[in-house]
Order: C-alpha cells, then structure tokens, then sequence
C-alpha cells in the first residue's frame, strides 16, 4: 500500500507541463525506470483522449510489464492512471497542473500501488519510491531541453 505524493513549482506552463506527460510514447527516452512504452489503442472520447498503454519498468534483472488506461483530460489540465493488468493488485496515478506565478506551474502528482507479490514488491518497492521521487525532476528536465 505504498503511496507517494510530491507537489513541485516549474517555470513553465500548466499547458507545457500537460502534453509532455501526456506524451507517453517518450517516456523510456527519460523517465527513471522506463524500459518501454507502447499505446495499444487510443480513442476521443467527451474532449478527453483514452490510451491504454503497456509500460515495461526495470532494474537490475527485474522487468515487468503492465497495462493500463490513460485518461487525457487537456481542459482540466488533469491526468488520471488506472491499472488494468500486471503485476500490482492495484495502482492509481493522478497529475494535475496547476498555474503558479505568471508563465510557472505546480506539477502535482500522485501515485498510490501495491504490488501482487511481495517479494516483487521488497525488491522493486524501495526503488519504486527512488523514481518517484525523480519523476518530477525527470519531467522538468525534459521540459527545459524541449521548451528551452
């Protein structure tokens, strides 16, 4: 029942911040653990995009792939992660962008999992938390070599 929650002030825009997280096709370019990604469908739906996506995680010797559903909500600034399959028995994930100043953004995010195994879980569980912990920092990195 690990649950992480950050809030982190970037200089740049709620907007910004939104699609290069919503871009996930380039996560394994930067993310902290991110070995692949791959969207398996992707429909419009309401304003909102839907993507269900396969991510393969790793470290060391370990690699596990899951599924889940991806909600795009571009208007609210606002994306929400529900698990479909793999080796949790349950993980959420929320990022909310909100403005900050005047062209800065607070990045929220949160994320709340566990994994099905507990052994899994011992072994990816303390570096689970290290890259959550990088995440934010990972995005705005990524942030400052595409917007400059």
């Amino acid at each position: 029942m690990p649950q992480f929650q950050t809030r982190k002030t970037v200089s740049f825009t709620p907007e910004q911040m939104f699609a290069l997280v919503a871009d996930v096709e380039k996560y394994p370019e930067f993310l902290p653990l991110c070995d692949a990604l791959t969207v398996k469908s992707r429909k419009e739906r309401d304003g909102k995009e839907l993507l269900v996506a396969d991510m393969t995680v790793g470290y060391k010797a370990i690699r596990e792939t899951f599924s889940t559903q991806v909600l795009l909500k571009r208007e609210e600034l606002a994306i929400d992660v529900q698990y479909i399959d793999g080796p949790f028995r349950y993980l959420e994930n929320r990022w909310r962008f909100l403005p900050s100043g005047e062209n800065g953004c607070d990045v929220d995010f949160f994320i709340d999992y566990e994994f099905k195994s507990r052994v899994l879980g011992a072994l990816m569980g303390a570096m689970f938390e290290r890259a959550f912990r990088m995440f934010t920092e990972a995005f705005e990195r990524r942030a400052e070599k595409v917007y400059g």
